[in-house]
């Protein structure tokens, strides 16, 4: 099954509550992500007001200026971060 992102809905800071077409669903924190990533793209995500103005598009959650993540990514993250709060609780 290719996964495909059903529902995006900002949660505040750099996080998305996400559904896939698999039915599960995560909250994905893309800070880190977004403020490592050296590719110029991705610079104007930095800028939380911008951030907020994603879509979902073909597969995944996308922005105006075509910057993107692959679902299978996000799904990924979200799960990490997930167990790893998990852990801390």
């Amino acid at each position: 099954m290719i996964l495909n992102v059903t529902y995006a809905e900002y949660k505040g800071e750099y996080k998305v509550f996400l559904t896939f077409n698999n039915g599960e669903s995560v909250v994905t924190d893309i800070k880190e992500t977004i403020m490592s990533e050296t590719r110029k793209i991705f610079f104007p995500l930095r800028d939380l007001n911008y951030f907020k103005t994603f879509k979902i598009r073909l597969n995944t959650i996308t922005w105006d200026n075509e910057a993107d993540f692959a679902p299978e990514f996000l799904f990924e993250l979200g799960k990490k971060q997930e167990s790893r709060d998990k852990k801390r609780a």
